[in-house]
């Protein structure tokens, strides 16, 4: 059996106060989003999500660059190079915190899930296994969000649509899933399982306050990847 932590009450207090920190700030995006909707309607999704692990980080970028405009103002204005680079990566993570919440309450749901994709067998950890259908989930929510973006943009059938969502993110999501399962194992392994005396599972308030970071680092890894993809053609401009 996989031993779970025993953590301080200070840091179980902090896990459950960054995470209501983050879910008041995708409260908040989305209240105003409902009163000025996004042009692009998968953006109303994809910044609440990112407020989820991004906090206020992610709400000042939304009332900064994101927000609706009234109708008319600002209408022709460009956001700098840096800003199109934020709003892509956010919208790849956005797909990608979906997913990794998906696969990992529904490895909480149902144990054998681990063990279908290799723990006690192939894999020691349990997180380790619980980390293939993590990505699966977490690269066709990405796709579904890029496709939504690119097939209006550019007018393209629904083949050509997700042929042109593969291409533009296959590259993003895997950045970013690599910078968040990176930290999340430096966080489990080399600071809870150490200190504690276990990992978080994912049940505990501290696995996902580890989970918000992790996102952190999956977008630090995916902003040159995406920077790459805009500049060179293959992600619109957002």
């Amino acid at each position: 059996m996989m031993a779970h932590a025993i953590f301080p009450h200070w840091l179980h207090a902090l896990a459950i106060a960054s995470i209501a920190l983050g879910t008041a700030c995708a409260v908040v995006i989305g209240i105003d989003e409902f009163r000025r909707p996004q042009t692009m309607w998968i953006m109303n999704v994809v910044w609440p999500v990112t407020a989820l692990f991004g906090t206020f980080i992610w709400l000042g970028a939304y009332f900064a660059w994101g927000r609706n405009s009234p109708a008319g103002k600002d209408a022709d204005k460009k956001p700098a190079f840096p800003v199109m680079v934020l709003k892509g990566s956010s919208h790849c993570g956005a797909g990608c915190t979906l997913g990794d919440i998906v696969a990992e309450w529904f490895a909480v749901a149902f144990p054998t899930l681990a063990v279908w994709f290799g723990w006690q067998t192939m894999f020691r950890e349990k997180m380790f296994a619980v980390w293939i259908p993590d990505f699966i989930v977490a690269f066709l929510l990405g796709i579904v969000f890029q496709y939504f973006t690119i097939r209006p943009m550019r007018d393209l059938s629904v083949g050509q649509g997700i042929v042109a969502a593969v291409k533009a993110d296959i590259a993003s999501i895997t950045a970013w899933q690599v910078g968040m399962y990176g930290l999340m194992a430096i966080v489990q392994l080399l600071w809870f399982k150490p200190a504690y005396g276990g990992v978080a599972a994912a049940s505990s308030p501290e696995f996902w306050f580890a989970m918000q970071l992790a996102m952190m680092a999956g977008f630090a890894t995916s902003y040159p990847v995406n920077w790459w993809l805009i500049r060179a053609g293959v992600k619109e401009k957002m």
